[in-house]
């Protein structure tokens, strides 16, 4: 599995046959450098929750390449109202569904969802995390949230890389971001959603230099890492 860092919480995931964005914020994201490449042969879309800087681009993406798009029931409905071609695939919370590509279940996640389009605010359900695994490997990408106690049950998913949100005000901060590891015990981590706004700079290397129970991998936008 080739995970790709697109800046702020957009991931571009790949593996025989599947090529995933988780979160495409891409335009208007000022971290993101544009690349076709991207969006080109996109099989399936993941949602954590319905803010602007999470859905993004994966309406037009979801069309334009006939996408799956994974959110939760409340987001799945409003994205049908948006548009009732699309192909959808409506989770909840502690639910878990394997796909021919392999196993997703989605995770808690403490924060807010709404959803907004040109017809108004719709309820944008739980927000939530997902593990994906493909092949044995497993990637958990946490949304945006705060350190919760569940995150402990994590620890028996033996997760091979964790994208953790680190910059503040909105989700974690970096004190919180650490003890969440010690919590999920993933293999590496990788810290997300920092830098994009003023709100929320953080310095992955103080992150870094704090976390003792695993590798931290720092990806600057277009990096990648394989698990």
């Amino acid at each position: 599995m080739k995970i790709t860092f697109l800046g702020h919480a957009a991931l571009l995931v790949e593996d025989i046959n599947f090529k995933a964005l988780i979160d495409p914020y891409l335009t208007g994201n000022p971290l993101y450098k544009k690349n076709r490449y991207d969006i080109e042969g996109v099989t399936h879309i993941f949602i954590t929750h319905g803010h602007r800087d999470h859905v993004g681009d994966a309406l037009d993406i979801a069309k334009a390449n006939d996408a799956l798009i994974i959110s939760n029931a409340e987001l799945a409905s409003a994205f049908h109202q948006h548009d009732k071609e699309l192909k959808l695939h409506p989770m909840h919370i502690g639910g878990s569904f394997t796909f021919p590509f392999g196993r997703v279940k989605m995770t808690p996640a403490v924060h807010g969802s709404s959803y907004q389009d040109e017809h108004g605010s719709h309820d944008g359900g739980n927000p939530g995390g997902f593990l994906i695994t493909i092949n044995g490997k497993t990637l958990y990408h946490a949304g945006d949230t705060g350190l919760i106690m569940d995150m402990q049950l994590l620890a028996d998913e033996h997760v091979d890389v964790a994208f953790l949100p680190i910059g503040g005000n909105y989700t974690m901060d970096i004190k919180d971001a650490v003890k969440a590891v010690t919590f999920i015990k993933p293999k590496q981590v990788v810290p997300m959603h920092y830098n994009t706004f003023p709100l929320i700079k953080a310095d992955p290397e103080e992150f870094r230099s704090k976390v003792k129970d695993a590798t931290v991998v720092i990806l600057q936008p277009r990096d990648s890492i394989k698990i």
